[in-house]
């Protein structure tokens, strides 16, 4: 008899992002019969965790949970795991790594300066290289937090002055398009979804609150658009190393260039979270999208040396 083993979800943790993974978790686990749901309250994997008896599915979103750290202890231990490696993990919580990984795919990517809290440029400088209207951001943070937008030199100034002197940050040129999001299952894209912000910014609080955004998924652009940005998606995706899912954002301007803004590795699984949508739209409803994503690491773990 072929030994199955029990795929344990795991979610919360201490980063800023815990009530979404929660949330995120209990859905993802509801769906996957015989599945173990464990809430952490703490940055650390269960001491009971056996690469001979689990295989985890991980729901953590930000900082420990999203930046490699978490995948580095499960491959440490030989516990086979869905999602990215720790290597692609870390790459991709890095922006301004991610945007070096896609201009190397000759995937279209927005200006940026990047700096350190500690190293901040001038208000001058930065709307000198980019614009008057400018987005500053933390590099290694997730799900819009710590989120400027901002028009004119003084606004950008006042900014720069609230920012605190640590952290790695950056600022791009801000995009006046629409905002999309697709889905990759196994390096493949699936449905292109559009976000239309009911408050005009998709910031953290618009994007984990139902009904403060409208979805349109398959999104109403042209065969074409949708082609060649799928295309993109899966370059970048080959491009940092990721593997099993992941979900990318992009903004598409009134003259049909578009310009994606990162790939994130831990995707939101919530009602309102957009990999489901993207998924809906090449006929995988919820259930079958969390079989799609456990499904690798169970094969890994099958395998001699599991990672």
């Amino acid at each position: 008899m072929t030994f199955i083993p029990e795929i344990v979800v795991l979610c919360g943790g201490l980063s800023s992002e815990r009530e979404v993974s929660l949330r995120s978790g209990k859905a993802v686990a509801s769906v996957l019969p015989g599945a173990r749901l464990v809430e952490l309250e703490s940055d650390a994997l269960p001491e009971w965790l056996d690469g001979s008896r689990h295989v985890v599915l991980p729901v953590l979103h930000g900082g420990w949970g999203e930046d490699g750290r978490a995948q580095a202890e499960l491959e440490a231990r030989g516990i086979a795991f869905a999602g990215c490696s720790s290597l692609a993990n870390r790459l991709c919580m890095d922006k301004v790594a991610t945007k070096q990984a896609m201009r190397g795919a000759d995937v279209p990517a927005i200006p940026e300066v990047a700096f350190a809290g500690s190293a901040k440029p001038t208000a001058a400088a930065l709307v000198a290289a980019l614009g008057d209207q400018i987005v500053i951001k933390p590099s290694d943070q997730g799900s819009s937090v710590g989120l400027y937008l901002l028009e004119g030199e003084s606004a950008v100034a006042k900014a720069l002055m609230e920012i605190p002197a640590t952290g790695q940050w950056m600022a791009e040129r801000r995009l006046r398009g629409r905002e999309m999001s697709i889905g990759l299952l196994d390096g493949q894209p699936m449905g292109l979804v559009e976000i239309v912000a009911l408050t005009g910014v998709y910031d953290y609080k618009t994007k984990y609150t139902k009904g403060a955004s409208e979805y349109r998924f398959p999104a109403p652009v042209t065969p074409e658009q949708t082609a060649a940005i799928g295309a993109a998606a899966a370059r970048l995706f080959a491009a940092c190393g990721c593997r099993d899912f992941a979900r990318a954002d992009v903004f598409l301007e009134p003259d049909g260039r578009f310009y994606f803004l990162e790939i994130n590795t831990m995707p939101g699984m919530t009602e309102t979270s957009l990999m489901p949508k993207s998924a809906s739209c090449v006929g995988l409803d919820f259930p079958a999208l969390v079989r799609r994503m456990a499904a690798p690491a169970l094969v890994r773990a099958a395998q001699p040396v599991r990672r």
